[in-house]
């Protein structure tokens, strides 16, 4: 009966170490291991063409692009109706309107302190950091977009909404 009474204070001990854990907390329990692959760095490129008459190729330039070369700008600017010759100083229009009432200089900085403090408040409970539970979900609930919610306030309000489906088709899930 004490080896059992032992193995039971063991366990209890245990579960209150591993809940005194002062780790930087992962919601997600992700393990990498590195930094890893930056994946909105990676632009694919265009399929190679041939052209109708190779004369009128430009002519290479050191640090120039080529017409495989992915222009997001321009595609952009297409895919919106836009003209990309109209767009101010390459496109950076959005960014100083963005940025015209100042910028922090320390934003990442602030942003990763909040968040992290964010996390060790909502970091799940003793038996889901034992488990490896992903708490992800629960702990950033109340600041999620109900879709529904918002699209009847759109259209409450008049604005139209033509990415969403008709009206009346829609059904919460």
């Amino acid at each position: 009966m004490s080896r059992f009474r032992t193995a039971i204070g063991l366990g209890l001990v245990l579960m209150a170490l591993a809940a005194c854990s002062r780790g930087d907390p992962r919601l997600l329990n992700l393990r990498a291991d590195g930094q890893g692959p930056d994946e909105f760095g990676v632009l694919p490129t265009r399929p190679l063409e041939m052209p109708a008459d190779m004369q009128q190729l430009p002519a290479p330039t050191l640090g120039g692009g080529n017409l495989a070369d992915p222009d997001p700008e321009a595609d952009v600017a297409a895919a919106l109706g836009g003209n990309v010759n109209r767009a101010p100083s390459g496109g950076q229009g959005l960014v100083s309107y963005a940025t015209r009432f100042g910028v922090a200089q320390d934003i990442r900085q602030t942003l990763a302190a909040e968040d992290l403090d964010f996390r060790s408040h909502n970091r799940g409970r003793v038996l889901e950091r034992i488990a490896a539970v992903n708490t992800y979900h629960r702990a950033y609930r109340e600041m999620s977009l109900d879709r529904y919610a918002e699209l009847e306030r759109l259209r409450a309000a008049g604005i139209w909404t033509p990415a969403a489906p008709p009206e009346g088709s829609a059904t919460r899930n």
